[in-house]
């Protein structure tokens, strides 16, 4: 691992989940909904959330969001997520992310983010792709989405790589995830309780 990935293992171990944020255009227009989103992630933050994705979006609203909560939050391991192309790797490093997060295996894409020396984590949930990214020595790999994983896939018999689950989870899937062996998992749709974050989420940070 280069000092990136262990930069990002240390911080996905230490806390273990991931909080996807997919930011309505309003927050972009709407100033009320905009202090309203940064009160509440604020309030995260303060209780002790280190891992934040925000689904990437072709528009400088969205650098200009991004720009803001790293410089809010500057210990905050900041990520982009639902990666598809190379300008959304671009627009990642000019604004100075940790990470990326495709939502499936690109081969090409996770190749041009090794030539930038960036970390792009794929999505992947056949054998295939499994092994592919594996020979091109991906060491940080995303199951995605996790309902639909391939059977054959044994996550334990692969020791040198962290695996983190996706794609329909909540604060509540979290123990069982990581009783199975990932190290991590996202929430993202699940985050989010009539407009509002997950009140169980807010408990499970004053608890842990």
């Amino acid at each position: 691992m280069n000092i990136r990935e262990d930069s990002f293992c240390y911080l996905s171990l230490k806390e273990s989940f991931f909080l996807l944020i997919k930011p309505d255009d309003n927050i972009y227009s709407n100033t009320s909904i905009r202090n309203s989103f940064f009160e509440e992630l604020e309030s995260l933050v303060k209780l002790g959330l280190k891992n934040i994705e925000i689904s990437w979006s072709n528009n400088k609203n969205w650098l200009d969001l991004l720009s803001d909560i790293k410089t809010k939050y500057p210990r905050v391991n900041l990520g982009s997520a639902s990666i598809v192309n190379k300008q959304s790797i671009e627009d990642s490093l000019k604004i100075g992310l940790n990470f990326s997060m495709m939502k499936f295996w690109d081969k090409d894409l996770f190749n041009y983010a090794q030539s930038k020396n960036y970390l792009l984590i794929p999505g992947i949930n056949n054998l295939k792709d499994l092994k592919d990214a594996t020979n091109l020595n991906c060491n940080i790999i995303k199951i995605y989405p996790i309902k639909s994983k391939d059977n054959s896939i044994d996550i334990l018999k692969y020791k040198n790589i962290d695996f983190i689950a996706a794609g329909g989870l909540s604060i509540n899937d979290l123990k069982n995830y990581k009783s199975l062996g990932y190290k991590s998992v996202v929430i993202g749709d699940k985050a989010i309780k009539n407009k509002k974050f997950d009140p169980k989420i807010f408990e499970w940070l004053k608890n842990n």
